[in-house]
């Protein structure tokens, strides 16, 4: 359980696709009771075994319209004709309970919970090499070309975004990440392994992704 008196505070984790931040946002809940994961509202169809409430906030796209628009929704986007977002009652509900809200969320909504959520802490997940994150990009085999240019083009992008977060974990090894998020949870961030420099690390990780993107 969370720190008597101690106060908690959203952990936003965002990464490029590839870099393992679900598994290791799963694995950080599982190790820490006093996480809990934020349920998204979505307008997308529930996907078998996906449960209403569990997986997702299954709304339609008039009820989402609506919480966003009410001010019910602290960060939202589109994605592939979809809308997601985090409902602001999840904060307030996490806070009342001492808990820690873990979003797992992509770049744009972290953005929008800069401005809007002050006390969140944004980490940025980095891959632990260029070669790592194209194989898993590439390496799923069932897409065509340009849906997989497409995903590199984004990880790129998204990899550019890295020096706006507040810190920055490499998944190298996920027990020795899992106990860098619990160093930023218990307020030790002097805990956290050193990140090698970003703009070096992410000059790589591009020049890796950009050579997939662009053909010989």
């Amino acid at each position: 359980m969370s720190r008597a008196g101690a106060r908690t505070f959203p952990l936003v984790l965002s990464a490029p696709s590839g870099a393992g931040k679900t598994t290791l946002a799963r694995a950080l809940r599982d190790r820490r009771p006093d996480v809990v994961f934020s349920v998204s509202a979505t307008t997308r169809l529930p996907r078998p075994g996906e449960k209403d409430g569990v997986d997702y906030h299954f709304v339609g796209p008039a009820e989402f319209i609506r919480m966003r628009d009410a001010g019910e929704l602290i960060e939202w986007a589109e994605v592939h004709g979809n809308y997601y977002g985090t409902p602001i009652a999840n904060v307030d509900r996490a806070v009342e309970r001492g808990e820690f809200l873990l979003l797992d969320i992509d770049v744009q909504g972290a953005e929008q919970i800069r401005g809007r959520v002050p006390g969140a802490v944004r980490v940025f997940v980095l891959p632990p090499s260029g070669e790592v994150l194209v194989q898993r990009l590439v390496g799923r085999g069932s897409e065509e070309d340009a849906a997989v240019r497409r995903r590199l083009s984004n990880a790129r992008d998204e990899l550019r975004a890295a020096g706006d977060f507040d810190h920055v974990v490499v998944n190298d090894d996920l027990d020795a990440a899992v106990a860098d998020l619990a160093a930023l949870l218990d307020g030790h961030p002097e805990r956290v392994r050193p990140a090698p420099p970003l703009a070096d690390a992410v000059r790589s990780l591009t020049a890796q992704i950009e050579r997939h993107i662009t053909p010989a």
